[in-house]
């Protein structure tokens, strides 16, 4: 394991909640405390995680922010799942998998507002290369507003074969890109389906296009031509998302 510095309510309440076992001492600043934070302190006694009242400046020394909301938990996260994980985690499913991969993401906040979207809109695991991608920092937890400690963030050695993998086992390949002809309007998303969105700029690399069974765009009506990857990766899942909650 690993030991990070979360910091926001949000962040620190999600691994109270759900993981307050790698949790090992909270630091807060009860400095006109909002009425959020006095909850999520009340919680934080209820469990018996240690918490130690500090000034605000520990805290900006503590979270390397000024954003922190008062506080700021030691958490040991484990980690990373594995490819192993993924598979092990596609074959358990009951119903048709919906994976998010992020080719090439290095944003911690395109990042953390994926992870966030992800989770909110259903998705098993998110997939992300080893290389040229950034990882679970304290800015991405923050963001994702606790999705970080709920959606499987799957770090991966070499993305096209992982992709050639999954294929194998029956999951559509699908990427968005602008040399698609057709749009995700007339897509069928409640097969099992990873969902493939490249970097802002870059897009895809090569070799991950390679191993997509289809291209699909978002039909963009302004002279703009692409949007930025946390809200076309929205559109697009919770589209997924629509058609299979009929």
């Amino acid at each position: 394991m690993s030991k990070t510095m979360l910091h926001g309510i949000h962040a620190v309440q999600t691994a109270i909640q759900n993981d307050v076992a790698n949790v090992s001492c909270v630091y807060t600043s009860t400095d006109n405390p909002s009425s959020r934070l006095t909850k999520l302190l009340d919680e934080i006694k209820s469990s018996k995680v240690k918490l130690v009242s500090v000034n605000t400046g520990e805290l900006e020394h503590l979270s390397k922010t000024q954003h922190h909301q008062h506080i700021v938990a030691e958490y040991h996260q484990a980690e990373s799942y594995t490819e192993k994980d993924l598979l092990q985690l596609v074959d358990n499913l009951d119903k048709p998998a919906l994976l998010l991969v992020l080719d090439g993401v290095t944003d911690p906040h395109n990042l953390g507002a994926c992870l966030r979207t992800a989770e909110a809109a259903g998705v098993n695991a998110v997939i992300v290369p080893k290389d040229n991608s950034v990882g679970l920092t304290p800015t991405v937890r923050k963001v994702a507003s606790g999705a970080a400690d709920l959606v499987p963030l799957v770090k991966v050695t070499n993305l096209s074969r992982t992709l050639k993998t999954l294929k194998q086992k029956g999951v559509w390949v699908m990427g968005t890109s602008d040399k698609a002809q057709g749009n995700y309007f007339q897509q069928d998303f409640t097969v099992s389906m990873a969902l493939v969105m490249g970097a802002e700029g870059a897009g895809m690399r090569r070799l991950t296009e390679k191993q997509c069974d289809l291209l699909l765009s978002l039909p963009m009506a302004g002279k703009i031509s692409s949007l930025n990857i946390s809200v076309a990766t929205g559109i697009c899942l919770y589209e997924a998302n629509r058609q299979r909650t009929k």
